[in-house]
């Protein structure tokens, strides 16, 4: 078994060792920046290998109760090697070096490529934060460079076989 705790999709499973689902987000996966002051540290991720015929992945994490008519990408990887299976914690910094080669960070809501933390507006209620890993039937997604997080997303579902996610929650008191 994998560290920590799974959320399915058919035989697809995506887990962290730093986040379970349906947590609270810790300061770690918080922005640091917008009046928020976190590490803006990415989780590592784990999933189980995709369907047949995957040959990318790609992962996101969207927070659908964002207060902008549209949501919030907070991070979008995509050009995974079909051999890859897990991501090491902090991979979404733009200088981690972590990611494998041709990996691809495409710019978030934050303007920016790389991983963005959590930063709902205070006040609101705790904001969900969707990580997701896709199985794609594509080695790579051809997008311009300063592609939006919108046409991305548009790209993966287009090209994807099979996804699992995991949901978790932040937000801020006043």
């Amino acid at each position: 078994m994998l560290f920590g705790s799974m959320a399915h999709a058919g035989e697809f499973k995506l887990s962290s060792p730093t986040i379970k689902p349906n947590s609270t987000l810790s300061d770690a996966q918080v922005f640091n920046g917008f009046g928020c002051t976190g590490q803006n540290i990415s989780p590592a991720l784990t999933w189980t290998p995709g369907p047949a015929g995957t040959k990318s992945y790609a992962v996101t994490v969207y927070d659908p109760d964002a207060p902008t008519g549209s949501g919030w990408w907070h991070w979008v990887v995509y050009n995974l090697p079909a051999n890859t299976t897990s991501l090491a914690e902090n991979a979404g910094s733009a200088n981690s070096g972590a990611l494998p080669a041709g990996t691809v960070q495409g710019r978030t809501d934050f303007g920016s490529a790389g991983f963005g933390g959590a930063c709902p507006p205070v006040g609101d209620k705790p904001h969900r934060y969707i990580f997701t890993v896709h199985a794609l039937k594509t080695e790579k997604i051809e997008v311009p460079a300063d592609a939006t997080a919108a046409l991305i997303g548009y790209m993966i579902n287009a090209n994807r076989l099979a996804k699992a996610s995991f949901t978790a929650k932040y937000g801020r008191k006043k």
